[in-house]
């Protein structure tokens, strides 16, 4: 892990070297100290989403020599988990780890730069950010309530999530109560279920308690940490409603301006270098929490049928057309990620699924 660090911060602080008008990676154009604070929508060390921030924490004060160190809040600490766009927006923190679909009530554009049903993978959204105009429309949306964001993790496909009743049938959705946020809940509601929002700390509690009948969270690894299998006996996949959840860092526009040039290169490089370790470590660990699951723990896991996929892909490009007519922003967004998510399945048809075929 030291050895990670060590290579991560030394490929930030290399980039950041190359920024017009810096000196050098822990010298640039002032000697001036930053010390943010960082809130965040997560349990304190919560494996993967709060370790991965204190990663960003610990590259951003190795690369720059101290010149920029953040003191991490969990959820709760400073500000509840779904404040932390406001809390950054009016200047509260410098910073603030989150996603983006949690503030469709902010602008209904928002939950395109997280996470899309039946939309876009980890490797598909790094495209569309980085390389098919997501990144700029996501900068000037967010321009509007004095933030900058940038890509800082994704945990790749979930699971569509954890029922204490079979679903055999979409008559199974009826009258559910789900934890479900963003544009999946949306869809789940126009198929007769209940979509609740609250945070994932509050998860197991409300499973337990019989409060909701369902709950989607992340995947193996972070569901074993929160014992979910303890308080629901199935888990459904495939994850549906997010297949490439990009999770965010938002940083107050005037903090942002107010660093000199090397560093918010440095700032970027260390988010991008977050956003690729974060999908390396989903990827190495849901394999093992997997195998926890089924074999120590006797979980069932269920392929949704058919049936219910279609029904939910059906009412999910409802949800998507009704929101580019309900937002002039919105549309803009819509038709970009819808146009690169057509070009992309073309691709995708005759390299991933093609190989996936292959070596099955």
């Amino acid at each position: 892990m030291k050895r990670r660090h060590l290579i991560a911060a030394g490929s930030a602080a290399a980039l950041a070297a190359c920024a017009p008008g810096s000196k050098g990676p822990a010298g640039g154009q002032s000697s001036q100290r930053f010390q943010w604070k960082m809130v965040t929508s997560w349990p304190p060390n919560f494996p993967g989403l709060g370790s991965s921030v204190l990663r960003l924490a610990e590259l951003l004060a190795q690369a720059s020599g101290g010149r920029l160190t953040l003191k991490i809040y969990a959820g709760n600490e400073l500000v509840p988990p779904f404040e932390v766009f406001d809390a950054v927006s009016r200047g509260t923190a410098e910073m603030g780890h989150s996603g983006a679909y949690y503030w469709k009530g902010k602008s209904p554009a928002a939950p395109f730069f997280c996470a899309v049903p039946f939309g876009l993978n980890a490797q598909e959204m790094n495209g569309w950010l980085y390389h098919g105009g997501g990144l700029e429309l996501w900068r000037e949306l967010y321009a509007k309530f004095n933030l900058v964001p940038f890509a800082c993790g994704n945990t790749g496909v979930q699971m569509a999530g954890w029922f204490n009743r079979e679903i055999t049938s979409v008559d199974d959705l009826k009258g559910l109560k789900m934890r479900i946020p963003g544009l999946g809940g949306e869809v789940m509601a126009r198929l007769g279920a209940v979509p609740v929002n609250i945070p994932g700390g509050e998860i197991f509690t409300s499973l337990q308690q019989g409060a909701i009948d369902a709950a989607e969270w992340v995947g193996p690894y972070n569901d074993l940490a929160f014992g979910l299998y303890r308080a629901a006996k199935y888990c459904y996949y495939p994850g549906w409603q997010e297949p490439g959840p990009t999770l965010e860092c938002m940083v107050n526009k005037n903090a942002y301006d107010s660093l000199p040039e090397d560093l918010k290169a440095l700032l970027d490089a260390c988010c991008r270098a977050i956003n690729d370790d974060m999908l390396a470590e989903y990827t190495a660990r849901n394999q093992d929490a997997l195998r926890q699951l089924v074999d120590t723990h006797k979980v069932e896991f269920r392929r949704l049928p058919d049936p219910v996929l279609a029904a939910l892909r059906e009412q999910a490009d409802a949800v998507l057309a009704d929101l580019a007519q309900s937002d002039a922003f919105a549309k803009r967004v819509h038709d970009s990620y819808v146009a690169y998510r057509a070009q992309v399945r073309a691709w995708a048809a005759v390299s991933e699924v093609a190989f996936y075929q292959a070596r099955a």
